[in-house]
């Protein structure tokens, strides 16, 4: 299986900056990946944010 290139860290602070205002186009272009990455991450990691950050 292929080792993702951002770690659980990594992702769960790109996701809240969505949740902090900005919109999802905008996180996906700073972080260079796709929104269809974006809201794949949403679904698996929505209850992990907040144990990480």
């Amino acid at each position: 299986m292929k080792k993702s290139r951002f770690s659980e860290q990594q992702i769960a602070y790109i996701l809240k900056q969505a949740d902090d205002g900005l919109s999802v186009e905008e996180v996906c272009r700073k972080a260079g990946v796709s929104q269809q990455t974006y809201y794949r991450w949403r679904k698996k990691y929505s209850g992990v944010n907040a144990s990480i950050t």
